[in-house]
């Protein structure tokens, strides 16, 4: 469809898409969007950028509105009737953001329990009556315990499901699923399929087609991509000097370990190039203030493990620096993912060492298949 009137969603909705300026969905939203208003079960695949987040939104908000305007509003505290489960804090702030952009027209009400607040926190996001959570899988848990129901549950959404590594994710999965109502209409979403997605499609969902974009699992084409021979092991004179050529916007530098970001952070700090760092293994409140540091413009240079590479939406990464390959070419498809969003140009650069030309061939057959 060529614009978002078509799929005739409720014109508090079309308001506020205008509002925003949205008028023509993307090729995943207009895959997704009309069998979620159907009321069927998805499992959509898209590249990073693709706008698969609004494929969901939209028919949530849709439905949910429908069913209080048909005279059968929520009233009951904790009780919500679409439930969108995200892998960590970050990606669940975004997709609270991308809610209530479009919640001031429909009065529709979007809640969070996200790991890395208190519990006391939490638990004052949720009091009261709403229509969605957002969570991450062991708060649902924890909050099953303190007064959330999942009683009137009618969508479970389950987003950047390749993201959700822990390996108690899937008993949690099915636990969530098996205190809601028999048969929910369910969507999964993901940029690639893991071992651990097919594992969650294989346990929970039945008969559920796959929808995938053209464009999944390679590379958009608004993206440009530049391999840099690192000679002798040589990686720092050759980021020193990209980096004194000067750019705008913000730069995700990537490593393989914690150990290699702090040594690259080290060195660019005594050059006296202003950065910092996003990995596991600090303290959340620290990589928190890094990353809105970053998202805001205070500093350009983010160095960064996989930890960044899924789900973060941050408009002002122009590129995307490899300063390590990864091994495994999904985790090379998340990072690019970073730059070249939603239409956007992006420049990636990749430091290649002859270890890496195996990988390097792939991603040449990656982007001629574009």
């Amino acid at each position: 469809m060529s614009s978002f009137d078509n799929f005739k969603l409720l014109p508090s909705l079309q308001r506020a898409l205008s509002e925003k300026g949205l008028v023509k969905p993307t090729e995943i939203q207009n895959l997704i969007i009309p069998e979620l208003l159907n009321g069927r079960s998805v499992i959509g695949v898209a590249e990073t950028g693709s706008g698969k987040t609004l494929s969901y939104v939209l028919p949530i908000l849709h439905s949910l509105k429908t069913l209080e305007n048909e005279g059968k509003p929520i009233n009951i505290n904790m009780q919500p009737r679409a439930i969108v489960i995200v892998p960590t804090r970050e990606l669940g702030e975004q997709v609270s953001k991308v809610f209530k952009s479009l919640t001031h027209t429909t009065r529709l009400r979007v809640r969070s329990v996200l790991g890395g607040t208190t519990m006391e926190v939490a638990k004052k996001n949720i009091v009261g009556s709403f229509e969605v959570l957002v969570a991450t899988p062991g708060r649902i848990l924890k909050f099953l315990e303190r007064g959330l129901t999942l009683i009137d549950v009618r969508v479970i959404v389950f987003d950047e499901a390749d993201q959700m590594l822990d390996q108690s994710f899937l008993p949690t999965a099915s636990r969530i699923v098996k205190v809601c109502p028999p048969s929910p209409q369910m969507g999964l979403f993901s940029a690639t399929i893991s071992p651990v997605v097919q594992k969650l499609i294989t346990q929970l969902f039945s008969n559920v087609q796959v929808i995938r974009s053209e464009g999944s699992h390679r590379v958009v084409p608004t993206l440009t991509v530049k391999n840099e021979l690192v000679i002798r092991g040589k990686r720092f004179p050759l980021l020193e000097k990209l980096l004194e050529k000067g750019a705008k916007g913000g730069i995700l530098i990537f490593t393989n370990t914690r150990e290699q970001c702090d040594k690259l952070a080290a060195l660019l700090t005594e050059k006296e190039f202003k950065c910092a760092i996003y990995r596991g293994e600090m303290g959340k409140v620290e990589r928190r203030a890094n990353l809105k540091q970053f998202r805001e413009g205070q500093i350009d240079l983010l160095i960064s493990t996989d930890l960044a590479s899924r789900g973060l939406d941050i408009e002002r990464v122009g590129i995307v620096i490899n300063y390590h390959l990864p091994k495994e070419i999904d985790n090379y498809i998340h990072r690019v993912g970073r730059t070249a969003r939603a239409g956007r140009p992006g420049l990636v650069i990749n430091f290649v060492t002859e270890r890496d030309k195996k990988l390097v061939g792939k991603l040449d057959s990656l982007r001629r298949s574009r």
